[in-house]
């Protein structure tokens, strides 16, 4: 039987499906998460579906700043570069 993937490959499928603008795949990943990356990313679901209450609920959820919805493409970026770590590696959940 495989092994489940770990938690930094689940967001990692999500970061890609946010990059595609899939919100709602991407937020099918990061639903069932609780570490802050993931409220980063929920929050970034919330900005590319429209609902700018609910992504500012989860930018507080994460302890980030909610830029708005002219930043997505760098917070998704920004994201990506998070979940890939200093050297690439890919880093645990939060």
């Amino acid at each position: 039987m495989p092994k489940p993937a770990k938690p930094s490959a689940d967001l990692g499928r999500a970061i890609t499906h946010l990059a595609a603008k899939d919100w709602q795949a991407a937020h099918g990943i990061v639903q069932h998460d609780e570490s802050t990356l993931a409220a980063w990313l929920h929050g970034i679901v919330h900005t590319l579906e429209g609902d700018l209450d609910n992504a500012r609920y989860w930018y507080r959820r994460a302890k980030r700043a909610f830029p708005g919805p002219e930043a997505v493409e760098h917070e998704i970026a920004e994201a990506r570069r998070t979940l890939a770590g200093p050297a690439g590696a890919p880093q645990e959940k939060a």
